[in-house]
């Protein structure tokens, strides 16, 4: 009998939420996702650091201004990486704008364009790449214009249906709403702790899914954020779902078969796209979704600190 991991690929295109490239040449993902926190844990990994030590030599000769050294030494780590990656899976890779321009539209497309352009120089095409934005008001409008220029969009911190679907009206390429931050909220909001099959986070991605599916969106939904493997199993059948290595190994080591547990209704009615005040009123009467994009964002940028000071320490050294 096949593993669970095995039996899931079946039902859903899995994604490694990592960007250990030992872990990814053993669970053998079609997709792999990075981040700051991603790219903060690659600093620990022996495999990475000939590829750090270049990327920084690069930085000093090409900027002299030691903070242009390291938002440069950021992009060009982020794209070396991700280009590492696109060796060992045969999809995409995401990669991350700066948390920080999560409400600077401008500065989102910029920077997005200026990532594309590195991996190009790297000879790895835009059909191999997402471009990771929050999902943002500011955030999906800078997607809205990079599909537009044939540069795919992975909007990420996905927590209303609000989001949802002003991602769908702007016609990005993925959606990442999330499953465990989701469902983190509910169980302190309300001490309770849930079984799969009520679980808050699952329902959202599952809602998520059934407002995709009644619009005849061609948006991409991948679940993220998982807290255990029943999770991911509550969401067999969503288009992708991104998960951890721990969560990957357990799956991979269980026997047995995996139900599909999402379905994509047919077509019914595409609604009127959202305007402005109307996604933000919308966002704004969930107060889960409020708390969780706010923290998210934070965490990400946070991140983006911890990663700058080690570029900045590892320049100086």
């Amino acid at each position: 009998m096949s593993s669970q991991l095995d039996a899931l690929k079946t039902l859903s295109l899995v994604v490694a939420d990592t960007g250990d490239p030992d872990a990814i040449r053993r669970y053998q993902p079609a997709d792999a996702t990075t981040n700051p926190s991603l790219l903060l844990k690659a600093f620990e990994l022996p495999g990475y650091q000939a590829l750090i030590d270049d990327e920084l030599a690069t930085v000093r000769s090409e900027r002299s201004d030691r903070q242009a050294q390291v938002d440069h030494a950021v992009d060009r780590l982020a794209v070396a990486m991700g280009t590492e990656i696109t060796k060992l899976v045969p999809g995409r890779v995401s990669t991350e704008v700066a948390a920080k321009l999560s409400f600077d539209t401008q500065a989102s497309i910029d920077k997005a364009r200026e990532l594309v352009a590195l991996y190009d120089e790297n000879g790895v095409s835009r059909e191999r790449i997402l471009i990771k934005l929050a999902s943002t008001w500011e955030g999906i409008r800078a997607a809205e214009v990079l599909e537009k220029e044939g540069i795919n969009c992975n909007l990420t911190l996905l927590f209303s249906e609000a989001q949802a679907q002003a991602c769908f009206d702007a016609g990005v390429f993925l959606v990442s709403p999330f499953v465990g931050r989701v469902t983190d909220w509910y169980k302190k909001e309300t001490g309770k702790d849930y079984a799969p099959g009520d679980d808050p986070g699952v329902n959202f991605v599952r809602n998520v899914c059934s407002l995709a599916g009644r619009g005849g969106y061609d948006t991409v939904v991948m679940g993220a954020s998982f807290r255990n493997t029943g999770q991911v199993l509550a969401l067999a059948g969503c288009h992708r779902l991104t998960i951890s290595p721990a969560l990957l190994e357990e799956l991979a080591g269980r026997e047995g078969e995996v139900e599909c547990k999402v379905s994509f209704p047919p077509v019914d009615e595409r609604p009127a796209p959202l305007d402005e005040p109307t996604f933000r009123w919308g966002h704004n009467q969930d107060a889960m979704a409020n708390d969780k994009l706010a923290e998210g964002i934070r965490r990400f940028a946070d991140d983006q600190r911890k990663l700058e000071t080690l570029i900045d320490q590892r320049l100086s050294g």
